[in-house]
C-alpha cells in the first residue's frame, strides 16, 4: 500500500481524513431521492489529485461499512493499482473485462481484493489501442450493470475531462459527477471549459473538490466539496 496516499488508512483523524468523511456525508444527503451508486471523479487536467481523491473517498465510503470498488477507467494512464499495491495484469483488468464481457464471465478473475477492508478494485489492465471504442461498447455498458448487483458504491475514477473524450462516455453510468481541482493551480477557465464538456453529454458537474488546499498548520493535501457549484455560478 502507497502510505504516502492512502491518508484516510493512516491517520483517520487528520483535517484531510474529516474532510474526505464530510464529502462522503454531503454526497449521501445530496442523493436524498435518488439512488447513488456510481461516481464518476475526474478533473479539467492531469496533475489535480482526482485518483488520490478517488482513493481515500473510496476508503470513506469503507470505513463506513459500504462494500466499495473503485474502477480505474483512466485506460491510458491509471495507477490505483499502485496505490492499493494490486498487480496490474496482462490478461485480466478493465480493458479485458470488457473485450471478454459475458454474462458467464467470471468477475473475481479481473476483480483485485486489496489491503484495505470492503474496498476491491479493478486496475486498467493492459492499455488497449482503442480506449473510446473499447469505453463506449455495448460490452462496457453490462459490465458496468453487472458489476452495480454486488456493490455499494462503485468509484469511477476517470481521466481528466478535457483534451479526450473517455469521461464524456463513461458519463452514461454515473449517479453524480465530481471535479476535482488544485487550489491555486487551475485556472477558473478550464472549470468553465469542463463544465461545456459535461454539458455536452447531456450531464452536469455534481461537485467541485478543490485539493491541495495549503491550510496553515495542516497537511498540504486537505479537500473542500462545493456541492451545486454550478447551480449558483454561471459562466460568462
Amino acid at each position: 500500500m502507497n502510505e504516502t496516499e492512502l491518508f484516510l488508512t493512516i491517520n483517520p483523524k487528520s483535517m484531510f481524513s474529516e474532510s474526505i468523511k464530510n464529502i462522503r456525508t454531503n454526497l449521501q444527503f445530496s442523493a436524498v431521492d435518488k439512488e447513488l451508486k456510481t461516481i464518476l471523479i475526474t478533473s479539467p487536467e492531469a496533475g489535480n489529485g482526482k485518483t488520490f481523491i478517488s482513493a481515500n473517498l473510496a476508503a470513506a465510503y469503507g470505513q463506513d461499512g459500504k462494500k466499495v470498488l473503485i474502477i480505474d477507467c483512466d485506460l491510458r494512464r491509471g495507477r490505483q493499482h499502485d496505490i492499493f499495491n494490486v498487480m496490474n495484469q496482462t490478461n485480466s483488468g478493465y480493458s479485458n473485462l470488457i473485450l471478454n464481457f459475458k454474462e458467464e464471465v467470471k468477475l473475481s478473475r479481473y476483480v483485485s481484493k486489496t489491503s484495505i477492508k470492503n474496498i476491491d478494485l479493478i486496475p486498467t489492465g493492459p492499455t488497449p489501442p482503442n480506449p473510446v471504442e473499447l469505453l463506449s461498447s455495448k460490452n462496457n455498458a453490462e459490465v458496468i450493470e453487472e458489476l452495480k448487483k454486488y456493490y455499494d458504491i462503485i468509484i469511477l475514477d476517470c481521466p481528466p475531462i478535457l483534451g479526450m473524450s473517455d469521461t464524456q462516455i463513461m458519463t452514461k453510468y454515473s449517479d453524480a459527477n465530481i471535479i476535482v481541482v488544485a487550489s491555486g493551480e487551475t485556472p477558473i477557465e478550464l472549470l468553465e471549459r469542463s463544465k461545456k464538456v459535461f454539458e455536452a453529454s447531456n450531464s452536469k458537474i455534481d461537485g467541485v473538490i478543490i485539493n491541495k488546499a495549503n491550510v496553515k498548520g495542516n497537511s498540504y493535501y486537505n479537500s473542500y466539496y462545493v456541492s451545486d457549484y454550478y447551480s449558483s455560478k454561471r459562466a460568462d
